[in-house]
């Protein structure tokens, strides 16, 4: 057979559409959107390359339009999961077996029909399943995943080409085999592109995996299958399965040949699985990884040398997109008493300028957070902060959910560091503020690491590069993406590797080689091309 070693195509993120007025690509995804809409789609589940059906079905409604059914999906059972299970094992050794520019070939065409001709699919069914507008599914479904998939592949050469030193008469050589065993990817709602990346990259890596998908997310998962199987991924190496979490954990965390877990999710889940990992640790053929992204109380720290518009642009852009649904969205801000008026002032009125209602119309920068259990949560903590006289709304605190689940953007202003919205994080589109004495910066650096259990992300501003480096160094561990002068969510994959620790998870940085080195488990090759005839050594002598 031929062999040689192939350069792959340089990865470059994909360029972010702007769906402005007349625009080709604005007229394309309102036609695909409206005609999604106005169809139930069929989603069955993925087992060994087949639809598996089931006499169990749910039906799916838009976030923003609960009269408006868009799909029915065919729940499972464990047995299901079983079956997943069983079929990705089945399916291991040839995809670990083959050659890695078959697998790199694999998920490079998976990223050009996302970018091509699946882009108004992708975006419109993050739309309708997700509540996004058209940009902020634009640069979820369509740019972010495409570009995990292709800097994967180049990681992975990048990986490959690792290897250690030799000496003289000694080939030494590094092999980056899978896991031995199948890898379980629990992905979340807010993004599509994560929900492609947690099993795509352990895939590409050669190892095969059951997927679990938020049921607020299946109907955009299922294109997500849709494009994985057109792209070629073998029947079992990656198994789409719906299925409630304990009965799914009850097969997958009990089988001896788990080998991975995926996960992005809430802190609470995250630990529960990890303890029951633990527990059931001497079942398992080899020490399982363990991958997860979690919550996040992200922050925005403003010095008294920052410019207002700046800061205030941060926090209703950082805050509100996607309705604050992000785990990196800016959800605690701390201002200098020297500028806060200002800033308060200039971001209240930009939240006044917001439109809310479905991503249908364009011109609405606010829609509908997931769903009914999100909203009443939401919703609670919004009534809590009016029920308390040490904060009060600034702009916002009503919500709706007769014809969907909307909930106005909500600043609130405290004079509690440690008031409860500014430690607990609700995921959603509430922001609270905190004036701290101007001079005062440093104790407040300190305050702002000590508040809470996580350390995602978190952005600061100043003009004063002293300043800068300061905060830098006394907030080294509260974030693991840091951002100076701009707003602590967007990060691109290549440029912002994503993670955090503390109670935001493992930091494995999705979009970066170090998450794909989770997935492999290497094995060193020595080869001596004269090996001694001699037990003897000169010390001898």
């Amino acid at each position: 057979m031929p062999k040689g070693i192939y350069p792959v195509p340089v990865a470059v993120n994909e360029p972010i559409l702007s769906y402005a007025p007349g625009t080709p690509e604005k007229v394309e995804l309102l036609s695909t959107y409206r005609k999604m809409k106005s169809q139930v789609t069929d989603i069955p589940m993925f087992i060994n390359g087949e639809e598996v059906r089931t006499d169990n079905t749910f039906p799916l409604y838009p976030p923003h339009e609960l009269k408006t059914q868009i799909g029915t999906y065919h729940r499972g059972t464990a047995k299901h999961v079983q079956d997943a299970v069983d079929a990705a094992l089945a399916a291991r050794e040839q995809w670990a077996n083959l050659s890695w520019e078959h697998r790199a070939s694999v998920f490079l065409k998976a990223a050009d029909l996302i970018a091509g001709p699946y882009r108004a699919k992708m975006n419109a069914a993050t739309m309708l399943a997700q509540s996004k507008n058209a940009f902020q599914a634009e640069i979820d479904s369509a740019c972010e995943l495409a570009d995990f998939l292709r800097f994967n592949v180049q990681y992975m050469t990048e990986i490959y080409e690792m290897q250690p030193e030799s000496s003289e008469g000694i080939w030494n050589r590094l092999e980056y085999r899978p896991l031995e065993g199948f890898v379980f990817a629990i992905t979340p709602f807010n993004f599509t592109a994560i929900a492609g990346n947690l099993p795509a990259a352990p895939a590409l890596m050669g190892n095969v995996a059951v997927w679990k998908p938020a049921d607020s997310q299946i109907y955009s998962a299922h294109v997500v299958m849709e494009v994985f199987r057109e792209a070629g991924v073998p029947a079992g190496v990656i198994n789409l399965v719906f299925v409630d979490g304990p009965e799914a954990g009850d097969v997958v965390f009990n089988h001896p040949d788990f080998a991975g877990l995926h996960f992005t999710g809430s802190t609470g889940v995250f630990r529960h699985l990890w303890k029951t990992i633990g527990q059931n640790i001497d079942k398992y053929r080899s020490y399982p990884r363990i991958v997860g992204e979690t919550g996040g109380k992200d922050f925005i720290w403003a010095h008294k040398s920052a410019d207002p518009q700046q800061v205030a642009v941060a926090m209703a852009r950082g805050a509100f997109e996607f309705q604050g649904q992000k785990c990196s969205a800016a959800s605690r801000t701390y201002l200098p008493s020297n500028t806060a008026d200002e800033i308060l002032e200039r971001a209240v009125s930009i939240v006044k300028e917001f439109k809310m209602g479905s991503p249908e119309d364009f011109g609405n920068f606010i829609n509908a957070v997931i769903d009914e259990a999100a909203f009443d949560k939401i919703a609670n903590y919004i009534d809590y902060i009016k029920s308390q006289d040490d904060a009060e709304i600034l702009v916002g605190g009503n919500y709706d959910k007769s014809e969907g689940y909307f909930i106005e953007p909500t600043i609130v202003k405290t004079t509690n560091p440690k008031f409860r919205t500014m430690c607990e994080e609700i995921f959603g589109p509430v922001l609270t503020v905190y004036v701290y004495p101007e001079n005062e910066w440093e104790e407040t650096l300190q305050l702002i690491d000590e508040t809470g259990e996580y350390a995602l992300t978190g952005g600061i501003f100043s003009a004063d590069r002293y300043v800068i480096e300061t905060a830098a160094k006394k907030l080294v561990n509260a974030a693991g993406n840091f951002y100076i002068n701009d707003k602590p969510t967007g990060a691109v994959v290549g440029q912002q590797p994503f993670g955090g620790a503390r109670g935001s998870g493992t930091n494995d940085k999705a979009g970066s080689y170090l998450n794909l080195l989770r997935w492999v488990s290497p094995r060193t090759v020595k080869e001596n091309f004269v090996p001694p005839v001699d037990y003897r050594y000169p010390f001898m002598g």
